[in-house]
């Protein structure tokens, strides 16, 4: 087990960021162990050809037998939402040093890969080669596979960080933590990442706590080393959505008396959502949601609520009752 420590400082301090670096990084597990996750699924067939001659050897080499992953791979992002370029950027500056220690202590107790012998090397230069090279495979491997879906993953992403405000907004830490995965737990001002493989307690220490939303983590993942300060990548509401169609099938009444349209909307409304997401599940622009949200509204089928810069849409009472399963509208 792994805890972080929060004080009120730290909890003041907890922030959320989006990194196309971590998502990059993560999908490797993906890509390494289909199993994970069937959700995904689409997504590998269609990247697995088109790596083409991408070095695929030392990609799976990064992904540990235990599923860990260096942590040097994935830095703290500095802003909300950096860019990929800058994010490498950072990676490219590791130290050899830590270089070395990250890739160790991620297969220990396992032997390092073939393809990481140049991290065993005491010398520096043959690590430092190491880590370019990773990093000039790294940036072909977003090009082919995350970035041509990463502003549909952006919009995933954001829109969990809305709803995970919102239970913040209401419940605190408490409600913030409560549904995010059945392995964390907060209790006493500590949070508890359970099934680690490696087990330390970390005092955030006025560091705050970073909460980064993934598409592809299947599990909490907290740095490795308990040198980093806390973070926490974990599994993403709303995944499901980015490779599935959307619903079609509703109840034939319903659709007579609102529209095949707007009863696809009423069916994704059971949770707050912004237009741009609805847009996004809907493969339609925002402007025709908008268009049928607000006769929605006019009728009484949703409300709305303005989060922050957003305003979230979300069935009401009777919208529920036309929009239920089994056509019971009584």
């Amino acid at each position: 087990m792994i805890s972080f420590a929060l004080g009120v400082e730290d909890l003041a301090d907890t922030r959320f960021a989006v990194s196309p670096l971590n998502e990059t990084v993560f999908s490797l597990r993906v890509l390494h162990d289909p199993s994970l996750s069937a959700v995904h699924l689409p997504w590998r067939r269609s990247v697995l050809g088109g790596l083409g001659d991408l070095d695929t050897d030392l990609l799976m080499s990064l992904v540990a037998r235990r599923r860990t992953l260096p942590d040097f791979l994935t830095p703290r992002p500095a802003s909300f939402a950096p860019a990929f370029e800058d994010e490498l950027a950072v990676v490219r500056l590791t130290p050899p040093g830590l270089v070395r220690r990250d890739l160790l202590a991620t297969h220990a107790p396992d032997p390092l890969p073939s393809a990481l012998r140049d991290a065993t090397a005491a010398d520096d230069a043959p690590v430092a080669a190491l880590r370019d090279t990773i990093c000039a495979l790294l940036r072909q491997y977003w090009e082919i596979a995350v970035k041509p879906m990463w502003p549909q993953m952006r919009l995933v992403v954001e829109a969990d960080m809305t709803y995970r405000a919102r239970q913040l907004a209401m419940g605190g830490a408490r409600l913030l933590f409560a549904d995010m995965h059945p392995n964390l737990r907060w209790h006493n001002g500590v949070l508890h990442i359970a099934k680690m493989i490696s087990r330390h307690h970390v005092a955030a220490s006025g560091r705050g706590l970073l909460l980064l939303p993934s598409v592809f983590a299947h599990k909490p993942a907290p740095p490795v080393s308990p040198e980093e300060p806390p973070s926490l990548v974990y599994p993403s509401r709303g995944v499901a959505t980015l490779w599935s169609s959307a619903p079609t099938h509703h109840a034939p009444a319903l659709v007579s008396l609102i529209g095949a349209p707007r009863a696809r909307l009423l069916g994704f409304l059971e949770e707050p959502l912004p237009t741009v997401e609805l847009a996004r599940r809907l493969r339609v622009t925002p402007s025709a949601v908008s268009q049928h949200l607000r006769v929605l509204h006019a009728t009484g089928l949703v409300t709305r609520a303005r989060h922050g810069r957003q305003v979230l849409y979300r069935r009401s009472t009777l919208g529920d009752r036309l929009a239920a399963p089994d056509g019971s509208y009584g």
